[in-house]
């Protein structure tokens, strides 16, 4: 603490507030350093268009598992119909044989994301480790 002399009545103490700064600096450093930097969210998996030139594989096509949402607020797996309450067995009965628990959910441009969100949910929820995305372009092969 230091006094500051001068023309007033008595003594007047000023806090030295550099050590404060210091410390507070210090401790910004410290819990910067702490904090981890992995991003956290959905892992999302796009499937990548196939060469324009090859053959479409019937083996892999058989395998490859998307569920479709369409703008009626009805469900599709492969083309086939499904309602959301029968969804999730559905899909445990298709992936409780398969080591590689990958699937791909699509959803119309009419559907709200929120219905798209309810399938990924399911989708997870039934075991599937990764769930893809579908989009326009990428049906397009763009």
């Amino acid at each position: 603490m230091g006094m500051a002399v001068g023309t007033g009545k008595g003594s007047m103490s000023e806090p030295n507030v550099v050590p404060l700064i210091d410390v507070l600096l210090v401790l910004i450093i410290i819990f910067m350093v702490i904090t981890p930097t992995t991003p956290k969210g959905l892992d999302a998996l796009v499937p990548q268009p196939a060469p324009p030139n090859a053959k479409e594989n019937p083996e892999l096509l058989a395998k490859t598992i998307v569920v479709q949402v369409t703008a009626g607020g009805k469900v599709l797996i492969n083309q086939d119909p499904a309602t959301w309450d029968d969804l999730g067995p559905r899909l445990e009965d298709i992936f409780k044989t398969r080591a590689e628990k990958v699937a791909f959910v699509k959803g119309d441009d009419a559907v709200e994301f929120a219905e798209v969100a309810r399938a990924i949910d399911v989708m997870r929820g039934s075991g599937i480790d990764k769930v893809g995305l579908i989009t326009a372009k990428v049906e397009a092969g763009q």
